[in-house]
């Protein structure tokens, strides 16, 4: 085993998320890489120390610049503010270091093509975070697919829906302003990710995005909220397939409503993230007096189940997906071989969703650029 150095910048929701699976990752996968929480950073130093304490790191700092350029810092995972992400790999890619960073990976297509085009400059290893897409039940419906299970696939339908603006009386906030922070820039991607993981690329879409809730609550009085609420789009797949996307923060009753049906000429398959330890799938071969969507609950047969628990039907959860993504990572360090989604697979989330963006804005159709 040998140890790696890494480097979280951005101590909150996803700091630690990815703190706690790199602390575990080792033991969950018995991975030959075993990694060190070497440095955390912060906007403050206080909130850095505070992080460093809780998180177990050794080090902290309040400048994203220490972390990188310091040399026991060998791996480097960002989850601070979109607006900071492209500055922070660049530097990163320019001393050679692996980079994981969360979606979106800039804060417009711009920055995120710079970004891409700089990781593939420097050979470094790198990823995005999509983490959804690598719960069991998600892998086992890509090997489905990709095995020919359902036959063609001539459809599919996928949403990502929560709920937590459906109250107009929720006050604004930063998610309220910018367009990186509204719903196609925040829930938008990680449907997008499946939609390409399931079916493959898209070559069209036409879409409408939209803010529901004009003003939010301000200290002060009404403030107007500078990016969407919902959209949607109707898309053509490379492979002939049609599509239909809908991505919402106002959804009421919508917790985690990550949600796909993919429908094939011999069978089909639905998945709904807030029971994600199931799959559903109908399969035409079955006799007619048994024809129905079953449910399969995941169990130790399914894709980086067994490394969390031995029991079927008992469960793996969001912070399992992280430690995945964790073990992914690392493997990819180690092997020097990419792993699936590098930052060109999030440079084509981030095509979707300005192409989106413009067919709203002009009403039409638009094709999608292959890169």
């Amino acid at each position: 085993m040998t140890e790696i150095g890494i480097g979280i910048v951005g101590g909150g929701y996803m700091g630690k998320a990815h703190a706690v699976a790199m602390a575990a990752v080792g033991a969950v996968f018995d991975t030959d890489l075993r990694p060190r929480l070497e440095m955390v950073c912060a906007a403050s130093p206080a909130s850095a120390e505070r992080y460093r304490r809780a998180y177990g790191f050794s080090r902290a700092t309040a400048d994203w610049r220490v972390l990188v350029d310091d040399p026991q810092v060998e791996a480097i995972i960002i989850a601070s503010p979109q607006e900071t992400h492209a500055a922070i790999a660049e530097a990163a890619f320019a001393r050679g270091k692996p980079v994981f960073c969360e979606k979106p990976m800039g804060a417009n297509l711009a920055q995120s093509a710079a970004m891409t085009a700089a990781a593939q400059a420097s050979g470094a290893i790198n990823m995005v975070g999509f983490n959804y897409i690598r719960t069991p039940a998600s892998q086992f419906a890509r090997r489905l697919i990709a095995d020919g299970r359902i036959g063609e696939i001539t459809w599919f339908r996928g949403e990502h829906t929560e709920d937590f603006y459906a109250d107009p009386q929720a006050p604004a906030s930063w998610r309220t302003d910018g367009q990186a922070n509204g719903t196609m820039g925040d829930l938008a991607p990680h449907m997008i990710n499946a939609a390409l993981a399931l079916i493959g690329p898209m070559t069209g879409l036409i879409a409408e995005v939209e803010t529901v809730h004009q003003t939010r609550p301000g200290p002060a009085g009404p403030v107007a909220v500078g990016n969407d609420d919902q959209a949607q789009m109707m898309c053509r797949f490379a492979n002939g397939a049609m599509g239909h996307l809908f991505f919402s923060r106002v959804a009421t009753g919508r917790k985690m409503g990550y949600a796909y049906e993919v429908v094939g000429t011999t069978g089909a398959i639905r998945f709904d993230q807030e029971d994600q330890n199931a799959l559903w799938l109908y399969d035409s071969a079955d006799p007619q007096t048994e024809r129905g969507f079953r449910k399969i609950l995941t169990g130790p047969e399914h894709p980086d189940y067994l490394a969390f628990c031995q029991g079927p039907g008992h469960g793996t959860g969001y912070q399992d997906q992280i430690i995945i993504e964790a073990r992914d990572f690392l493997r990819a360090i180690e092997t020097g071989k990419p792993v699936w989604p590098t930052f060109a697979d999030g440079l084509e989330v981030n095509q979707i969703v300005a192409a989106a963006h413009a067919s709203s804005a002009a009403k039409n159709w638009v094709s999608i650029p292959t890169n």
